[in-house]
């Protein structure tokens, strides 16, 4: 890493700690606040709990839907899976995703790493993935980020199903994980493995739904899926000549044509519920970051939500 990269890395760390401590006040044991894995007391089931801690024997004797409270770990770990595909280098309006991915990293490492938690990752930047071991605290979340943005470029299309089912078999100790990717997928591999798993698979769900299922049986999980605004709805500049940075397949398109502008947000709108029905079939919660929009106070505004709601549980 070169002088002008550990500068850039120390400006979006600053950025981060100053925006997200002026965002957010006080400190809080976690980034999700969320059941612990040390057994606590029973008490009445209430609508949005979690009907996998019913307490059975409770609920017996008492003849009342009883759950089994859990009380919160004093050190949270969290594994951060992300997606540094060569989809991620595409950009429209000053940043490119990965710039997007990469500060999404550094905010929730900022934010996992506090009081002293550790916090590991497992990355592709297209091809197999690393993981990096968990470090605790602010040191550990620093050396994470130079480690992740010092990685060198990949080729080729990104698996992330594999990417979460690592992440599911390091992360071996009950806490946090986040996965950070467009959730972007081949859609000629996609058709090919449903081809093959139609008996086990008859609904056609991609596999990443299923690892992601996995990985939320132990794991408080959260998704943050990574866009452009490019990708939702083409603006009106004639004719473009795109290249898919993972296929290297090119592309010409008319961007004139009102039908053809159309007909691409009503594609791309069905692609994005297809991955939010994705998410939460697995279990897990969603935040889209865009990079059109001001991402950290999005950040910080989720967070903020996820602590009034767990407040009132």
């Amino acid at each position: 890493m070169n002088l002008a990269d550990l500068r850039a890395l120390d400006r979006l760390q600053l950025l981060v700690t100053r925006r997200l401590d002026g965002l957010l006040h006080g400190d809080y044991l976690g980034l999700l606040p969320g059941a612990g894995s040390e057994p606590g007391e029973a008490r009445e089931y209430r609508a949005g709990d979690d009907v996998r801690r019913m307490d059975w024997p409770v609920t017996a004797r008492t003849t009342t839907p009883h759950v089994r409270t859990t009380i919160a770990d004093r050190e949270l770990e969290t594994w951060l899976a992300i997606d540094l595909s060569p989809s991620l280098d595409f950009g429209t309006v000053g940043m490119l995703k990965r710039d997007l991915a990469e500060g999404a990293v550094a905010a929730f490492a900022y934010l996992a790493g506090r009081g002293g938690n550790r916090i590991g990752a497992v990355v592709t930047e297209g091809g197999p993935a690393k993981a990096i071991p968990p470090r605790p605290g602010r040191g550990g979340a620093r050396s994470l980020l130079r480690t992740v943005t010092t990685l060198p470029r990949g080729e080729g299309t990104s698996d992330l199903a594999e990417l979460i089912d690592k992440t599911r078999r390091h992360a071996r100790r009950r806490g946090l994980a986040i996965v950070i990717s467009d959730f972007l997928e081949d859609e000629v591999r996609k058709e090919h493995e449903h081809s093959l798993e139609d008996d086990e698979n008859p609904a056609g769900e991609a596999r990443w739904v299923r690892e992601l299922r996995r990985l939320a049986v132990r794991q408080q999980v959260l998704c943050v899926e990574i866009l452009d605004p490019a990708e939702l709805a083409l603006p009106d500049v004639g004719v473009l000549d795109l290249v898919d940075p993972e296929t290297g397949v090119n592309v010409e398109v008319q961007t004139g044509n009102a039908r053809f502008r159309a007909r691409y947000a009503e594609a791309a709108a069905a692609q994005r519920a297809r991955i939010a029905a994705g998410i939460r079939s697995g279990g897990a919660a969603h935040l889209r970051l865009s990079t059109g929009s001001d991402w950290l106070r999005d950040i910080a505004a989720f967070v903020a939500e996820r602590r009034h709601l767990a407040a009132y549980r």
